[in-house]
């Protein structure tokens, strides 16, 4: 868990039908926090059908991996563009280097994308080096600017649970504040958005 952060929202497969449920969130509040420096936007990559990737995978081939499907582009670039309307203008991307990932973020075209290792799925390492990873995440983190951003990255499923202790369904993700002091608060989760 990071140390010093203000988590404000998890966020479902983000205004795909802007339909959050009422007693969890106010839709009116979300757009403004998006749009405010200090903020970083921690996305699981769109729609990739199946669990984890194939026994031959490789990193740098995505014929190797599990991969957007038609809906999980059409979602991120759906993504984009509500991210877009709710004035949502990230300064900085990061995305795993999983093809799945890169996709997404490059579908969003919210801007250029950089490859931030420390986002990589660990799906079946070890507690050690999944822990090893988290922290240096968590530092990595910590070292935003809080006066810049919003910030976006765009990783697994696996790395939010770890970082935040929240799941997160395709497209969807975690609103985290960067606060300059400040106390860790609990996530407020919306349900998953499926059409």
């Amino acid at each position: 868990m990071p140390t010093r952060r203000h988590l404000l929202c998890a966020l479902p497969a983000i205004w795909l039908s802007m339909a959050f449920t009422p007693a969890r969130a106010q839709t009116t509040a979300l757009p403004a926090a998006l749009g405010k420096p200090g903020t970083l936007l921690v996305l699981r990559h769109a729609r990739a059908p199946g669990v984890g990737d194939p026994d031959h995978f490789k990193p740098g081939d995505c014929a190797t991996q599990r991969n957007l499907d038609a809906e999980g582009r059409s979602q991120a670039k759906l993504l984009g563009e509500r991210l877009k309307a709710a004035g949502f203008r990230p300064t900085f991307i990061a995305s795993s280097a999983w093809c799945r990932c890169q996709d997404t973020a490059q579908l969003m075209n919210l801007g250029p994308v950089r490859t931030e290792p420390l986002l990589n799925s660990f799906f079946n390492a070890d507690r050690a080096t999944r822990d090893a990873q988290m922290q240096k995440l968590s530092r990595y983190i910590d070292g935003l600017d809080p006066r810049g951003g919003p910030y976006l990255f765009v990783t697994h499923q696996v790395v939010i649970t770890a970082l935040t202790g929240h799941n997160a369904e395709s497209a969807g993700g975690v609103l985290i504040e960067l606060p300059a002091k400040g106390d860790v608060k609990k996530a407020t989760e919306f349900p998953a958005l499926t059409s």
